[in-house]
């Protein structure tokens, strides 16, 4: 079973918005410093129910103790273990910068922000990472051209 296909499932239940839609996902996205990278993938989590406006600032925090970028191009930003308390329902975002951000010494060019409630957190990371660990599959994500193409890659990711 897919990676969204499950979380889908899962979370379509009692009302709950589904781990990624086509509305938390951006494309073609002019660089901005990673604290305002950050800050819009957060941002499109509070938009869409899946956390509170304080969670933000710990997603920023964060990124302050330890750098998000994982690699190939890719940064997961999320909050600290203080932040569960803002997080309403487990989701992610998917921001796509062309021209990149500067996380440090890298540069990501896909800002994947998460929440997640209790311990479905790693679950999310290790399915992004599994996503994102081969560089063909992340140039295939960074050069996507529709949101579908985005949803469509990461829903095909197995769990």
């Amino acid at each position: 079973m897919s990676f969204l296909n499950f979380f889908k499932r899962k979370h379509g239940e009692n009302n709950t918005p589904p781990i990624l839609k086509k509305e938390s996902i951006l494309i073609n996205v002019d660089s901005v410093d990673k604290f305002k990278a950050i800050e819009m993938a957060g941002q499109i989590l509070v938009d869409g129910g899946y956390v509170q406006p304080e969670y933000i600032e710990e997603m920023k925090k964060r990124e302050k103790e330890i750098t998000t970028y994982i690699g190939n191009g890719v940064a997961i930003p999320h909050g600290t273990s203080q932040s569960k308390k803002y997080i309403n329902f487990s989701g992610i975002s998917v921001i796509q910068f062309p021209e990149g951000v500067n996380f440090g010494k890298e540069t990501a060019y896909l800002v994947i922000g998460i929440a997640a409630k209790g311990d479905e957190h790693l679950k999310i990371l290790q399915n992004l990472a599994l996503a994102c660990q081969n560089p063909e599959e992340s140039e295939l994500l960074i050069k996507a051209k529709t949101k579908e193409e985005i949803l469509k890659k990461l829903s095909v990711v197995e769990d």
